[in-house]
């Protein structure tokens, strides 16, 4: 599912616009991108954690030409779903 197809499910749910739901699921994203810029975890109840993680710097050898290439360190975002939201998809 896209990001126009979330949006017009949302609105066709909770009965608003599309242009309300598109300001709200945009003020998530930027909540999302400020706090785990700051390495703080983001937890929505019934959801689930977004947390970032710091991955090390490492060497990496490429398979096709055998190559050794340093790969620099980076945080990425890793999402923990709650039991709730667990215990309704099973």
């Amino acid at each position: 599912m896209d990001n126009k197809k979330l949006v017009e499910t949302i609105a066709a749910n909770l009965g608003r616009t599309t242009k309300d739901v598109d300001k709200l699921v945009d003020a998530l994203a930027g909540i999302l991108r400020t706090r785990c810029g700051e390495m703080d975890s983001v937890y929505i109840p019934g959801f689930g954690t977004f947390e970032p993680k710091k991955r090390n710097e490492r060497v990496m050898v490429n398979p096709t030409t055998g190559k050794r290439m340093l790969v620099p360190p980076k945080v990425v975002l890793g999402f923990k779903v709650s039991n709730v939201l667990k215990a309704k998809l099973k």
